[in-house]
């Protein structure tokens, strides 16, 4: 489950229309929600608040033998009207899973962001900040989050801890969206280290903005657990017909350290089909490290609108080891009450809005989610999360069928609160 404050930042990008899944550290999001989920250990607490829609506040208390837990404080230059409530919360926000990609979207043209008064420009680009103080190691981690035009933003990471080489380390990315293609530029403290990643979608472009600039509702940014209806101007002279169902995306990174002399590259693909696509909706991935000689396959497929499973095979062609990993996630609806004039609205030929209704409102109704996976090695986790009236819950344990007497390798629970 996300915490509130990574919530919050997606919300963010929504309402700054940026685009996460056009990027190269996110073409194994799918596969990573299904199988490479975190399963809480001991208990835990969080208190969180979204007290004004430019500021939001997280507490956090948690005990495995010993008690620690942190403070979080987040602010936003753009207002963020989201739902905060953990009893508004919808779970398919909060809850990573599969992923439906959507169509190209082109970034804000950049005289949309114009603001003049007087003559002159008052405009000011969106930037968010973030900060976490973990007691009682007294660690700091802090985020600076600033878009620096509608193709571009600056991404800022930090840590501070007396344990770490230099007492801490921070990470610098400079991403650009073009819609077609994203690039990356990154630096990190440690050791130096330059980088640069990219993504490239093939197939139509993105199409072109018509009039004004298009809304985008937090329901079409956030929740991925559903496909939504294809993004396509009334005016666009492509047709629906002959748009492709799926898209095929290839990537690559490589990253150098001068202080270390070392460096590292790796490349992908992906194929994932479309809201259009009329078939089971399914994910194909395939990533290489060549240096090291790692190859990793996965596989992905939504079974039914609330069952998906997840395959990953690795193998590295040095050492011949390999690994093979299965997962999947079960949706669990909330029960409704029953409709005693339902026969008759499907006698007065109303049945198709029934279905779109439940289709649409099916997001919401979603009462709880069941994760597990399984390793070669014997190795099972279990994950339930869901809601109880005001409070969000996160349950799970890890099972070793290898382990002798020592079965369960860990347990716990998480509840949270948010207002």
């Amino acid at each position: 489950m996300l915490e509130f404050m990574d919530y919050v930042q997606n919300a963010f990008y929504v309402a700054s229309n940026w685009h996460k899944d056009n990027s190269y550290g996110s073409l194994t999001a799918t596969s990573q929600a299904l199988l490479d989920f975190q399963t809480p250990t001991g208990l835990r607490f969080s208190l969180s608040s979204l007290s004004s829609p430019t500021f939001a506040t997280s507490y956090t208390l948690r005990s495995v033998g010993l008690v620690d837990g942190s403070l979080s404080y987040l602010y936003s230059s753009l207002p963020l009207s989201v739902p905060c409530s953990s009893s508004l919360l919808n779970l398919r926000h909060i809850i990573p899973g599969y992923r439906h990609l959507q169509d190209l979207h082109r970034p804000d043209e950049p005289w949309w962001w114009e603001v003049w008064q007087g003559g002159k420009r008052i405009d000011r680009r969106d930037a968010l900040l973030y900060g976490r103080l973990f007691l009682p190691k007294s660690t700091l981690e802090g985020l600076y989050l600033r878009r620096l035009s509608p193709r571009s933003q600056v991404n800022v990471r930090c840590v501070s801890d007396s344990r770490l080489p230099n007492g801490g380390s921070m990470l610098a990315l400079l991403q650009h969206d073009r819609g077609k293609f994203s690039t990356e530029y990154l630096y990190s403290t440690d050791s130096a280290l330059l980088g640069v990643r990219g993504l490239y979608n093939f197939g139509p472009d993105p199409p072109e903005h018509v009039h004004d600039r298009p809304q985008q509702s937090l329901s079409q940014g956030l929740d991925t657990a559903e496909p939504l209806s294809p993004n396509i101007p009334s005016s666009s002279s492509i047709s629906l017909q002959s748009l492709p169902a799926g898209r095929l995306s290839v990537g690559g990174e490589c990253y150098f350290s001068p202080l270390n002399k070392s460096g590292g590259i790796s490349t992908g693909l992906r194929f994932s089909t479309l809201p259009r696509h009329t078939g089971f909706p399914y994910t194909m991935t395939l990533t290489l490290n060549p240096l090291m000689g790692n190859l990793s396959s996965s596989y992905s497929v939504v079974a039914s609108p609330l069952l998906a499973l997840s395959t990953r095979f690795d193998f590295n062609v040095y050492s011949y080891e390999s690994d093979f990993v299965v997962g999947m996630e079960l949706w669990r609806l909330k029960e409704e009450p029953i409709d005693e004039m339902e026969w008759a609205k499907r006698k007065m030929g109303k049945l198709k809005q029934l279905v779109k209704g439940e289709r649409a409102g099916q997001s919401e109704r979603v009462a709880g989610v069941l994760k597990a996976r399984m390793d070669q090695s014997g190795t099972i986790g279990f994950l339930w999360e869901g809601r109880i009236k005001e409070l969000l819950y996160s349950c799970g344990v890890n099972v070793d069928l290898k382990g002798g007497e020592n079965l369960v390798r860990g347990l716990g629970v998480e509840m949270c609160y948010s207002s």
